[in-house]
């Protein structure tokens, strides 16, 4: 009996861990572990000082992580013909080989590398980064397409948060040796895709069930608590010393609170394994996939070249170069680049700009720990509040882009201005708003161009983003550091040794450039109007019409 009874159990496991919702929980833990491009402000210093470079160097390097980091076109293409398990394992070998050798380089474990060989190194460990977004989390959105809004939020806020959750680790593997953070980023994120790799893949078709909403909250208040934590722990981490053990305790609540899904994933799959699907609605599944079939059957094959600047109604399925040469993506392609670009360009640049403005390492080590987590509200507030106002009040995505776009240029005017303390604001402002604007941007992607080409435009929309860190940061941000900082020591009578940093102190430092950001991004919020305009009609109806959604229950 007991024999009977563990076979049972196990049979149980292995179906529960095979189904859609331990599918979710592991693309949380993926994405949870998937944000090591935000941290760059944790560790840049550290290859600034141990390789002699100036800070349009250290620009020039952010650059090619956040090109590494958004250029996912590859790994698109790469999904779209092989199963998710395939780009989940390049990701994680790009992962490890990109940020090992940097930290070989760093530590003088290796010569000191030509500037290319740097910025190829982080450009890989950084496109590892597109490649677990699109194996889990474009998975995640064609399982569950009429809560896009909502997996997004939520797996996007998991990325958001996962600069906090790393940072956490790497004090309770390391302490406070910030070579060993590199480290860390090169080989856990690395080994977690490694373990889901079975788990994530595009399920059969089903339909969709009335509880799956109350379940995506369960999860979401639970990544609250997390949040909540981790913003607690790591205000009293900067303003007190920890010791080995204390930073080990925080990082096993950590765990605690990141695995605490499972249980809800557990129960939910054992509830829908004793629960079939009613009769008729299984008959409704098999008659529309027949249907679907015979459609596909009877199409007759057109060049793809020739239906170009003929694209379907908007939701309809479009081709790839359908979506690439439609004025819609022109324009969310211009919003994101002077957009996130501009948000992008603060972050990367908060320690530089906390110590030109006098802050002390503490105060900075703090605001920049703390992005991670306004990041990570900004993406569930976003894609959780869109999803609401959509369904219940017509409130399309493209206007709250709008007012996410004009609310990022308040927390750039403080930045430009330097004002005492609203540093603080303003990294609240920054991160949030950057974080918002993805599920946000990614969402719309999917409904205006459809579901069957997902991966490679959810990282056609996801490139816009180095085009503008390239323009705002290395050009803008970099030059104009650069330039007052030379100026500064000119003043001094100082000349710069070969190999020295270069380093500015005042308001001077950032005020031009981001000056010259307010202005790119009203200019991105000009763009977004536009597509507001143009879009107006279509989200005015049911625009998930064509997405299979519960049939009434009886007596309803």
């Amino acid at each position: 009996m007991g024999l009977k009874l563990t076979g049972e159990f196990r049979s149980a496991v292995a179906r529960a861990i095979t189904g859609r919702w331990f599918m979710i929980f592991a693309s949380l833990l993926i994405m949870a572990m998937a944000g090591a491009t935000y941290m760059f402000g944790l560790y840049s210093g550290q290859i600034k000082s141990s390789l002699g470079y100036d800070q349009t160097t250290i620009n020039l390097l952010s650059f090619f992580k956040d090109l590494g980091g958004n250029i996912g076109i590859i790994s698109g293409l790469i999904n779209e013909i092989t199963p998710p398990w395939v780009v989940l394992s390049i990701g994680a070998a790009m992962n490890f080989s990109g940020y090992f050798i940097i930290w070989l380089a760093v530590t003088k474990r290796i010569s000191n590398p030509h500037l290319w060989q740097m910025c190829l190194s982080i450009c890989i460990g950084a496109n590892s980064q597109s490649f677990a977004n699109t194996g889990a989390l474009v998975t995640c959105v064609k399982n569950f397409p009429a809560s896009r809004g909502v997996v997004l939020g939520l797996l996007k806020g998991f990325v958001g948060l996962s600069g906090a959750i790393l940072t956490q680790l790497y004090h309770a593997f390391y302490g406070n040796n910030t070579e060993f953070l590199i480290l860390l980023i090169a080989w856990l994120p690395s080994a977690v895709s490694i373990i889901f790799l079975g788990t994530i893949r595009i399920m059969k078709k089903g339909v969709s069930d009335r509880n799956d909403i109350k379940i995506f909250y369960e999860l979401l208040y639970i990544s609250l608590g997390l949040a909540g934590f981790l913003m607690i722990i790591i205000i009293v981490q900067n303003r007190a010393v920890f010791s080995q053990v204390e930073y080990i305790i925080s990082a096993v609540i950590v765990l605690i609170l990141l695995f605490a899904p499972s249980f809800i994933v557990f129960r939910e799959e054992m509830r829908t394994e004793a629960t079939p699907i009613p009769t008729h609605k299984a008959k409704s599944l098999e008659l529309q996939d027949q249907q679907q079939h015979k459609v596909s059957e009877t199409e007759s094959p057109v060049s793809c070249w020739r239906n170009i600047f003929n694209p379907p109604p908007r939701g309809e399925d479009c081709t790839i170069l359908q979506a690439l040469f439609s004025l819609d993506m022109i324009i969310l392609f211009a919003v994101t680049t002077f957009g996130v670009g501009g948000t992008l360009t603060a972050i990367d640049n908060l320690g530089q700009i906390g110590k030109s403005l006098g802050y002390p390492t503490r105060s900075i080590s703090t605001f920049i720990s703390l992005v991670s987590i306004w990041n990570y509200l900004g993406r569930v507030v976003s894609g959780f509040a869109s999803e609401i106002l959509l369904s219940k009040y017509k409130f399309p995505r493209p206007l709250m882009l709008t007012l996410i776009l004009l609310l990022s240029c308040s927390g750039h005017i403080l930045i430009a201005f330097g004002i005492e303390n609203t540093l603080y604001l303003a990294s609240v402002i920054i991160g949030f708003c950057f974080g918002a604007q993805w599920p946000l941007i990614f969402a719309i992607i999917s409904e205006i161009f459809g579901l069957k080409y997902y991966s490679t435009l959810y990282n056609f929309g996801a490139g816009a983003s180095p085009v503008g860190n390239y323009i705002l940061n290395v050009k803008v941000a970099g030059g104009l550091y650069d330039r007052v900082a030379r100026r500064q020591m000119a003043a001094k009578g100082l000349t710069r040794l070969p190999g020295e940093d270069l380093t500015c102190g005042g308001v001077e430092c950032y005020k031009a450039a981001f000056l010259i950001i307010t202005a790119a991004t009203l200019v991105g919020s000009a763009f977004s109007l536009v597509l507001v305009i143009r879009t107006k009609k279509f989200y005015s109806t049911n625009i998930y019409k064509n997405v299979t959604q519960p049939e009434p229950e009886d007596g309803t």
